[in-house]
């Protein structure tokens, strides 16, 4: 007998809320996978001025340098896209579309790409520029915002 409140919205909104966590699980645990080879673990820093310890290095993402001008990647495992809207300039993003929760597939010509329903966001700030099937922008939520920076060369969460 099926639960009359199981409804396939609420299956799909539960799948999503468990997506969004994964990444946040994954910051907290120990080692794991990367979609990059050259994403790697951090190693502290020493401490050579005598003062306080510097902090430790954060993991990469990706190197900066694979990020393309104008475009960006989308790292399945972390569940993060990272763009270059413009050169030197890099952005990071959820990688799950805010539709239904389907996986973004691309980044081309100045939008992440839904394969799902169409929908596509920008790569400057997330914002929703064409909603699914067709619809108007704004239609549905940005993409949720992740901190990223350029740390030795390696675009990195913070």
């Amino acid at each position: 007998m099926s639960d009359p409140d199981l409804t396939r919205r609420r299956v799909l909104a539960g799948a999503a809320v468990g997506g969004l966590s994964l990444p946040l699980l994954a910051a907290c645990g120990g080692g794991g996978s990367s979609s990059t080879p050259a994403a790697g673990g951090a190693t502290p820093s020493t401490n050579t001025g005598g003062g306080t310890p510097a902090a430790p290095s954060a993991t990469a993402l990706v190197p900066a340098s694979q990020v393309p001008v104008g475009g960006g990647v989308i790292l399945t495992d972390q569940n993060i896209v990272v763009t270059q809207p413009t050169k030197g300039t890099f952005e990071g993003f959820g990688a799950t579309c805010t539709h239904q929760g389907c996986q973004l597939a691309s980044v081309a010509a100045g939008t992440i790409n839904c394969p799902c329903h169409g929908s596509q966001f920008s790569i400057q700030d997330g914002s929703n520029v064409t909603g699914p099937l067709g619809s108007p922008p704004g239609s549905i939520a940005a993409l949720s915002k992740v901190s990223v920076k350029v740390q030795g060369g390696n675009v990195v969460e913070g």
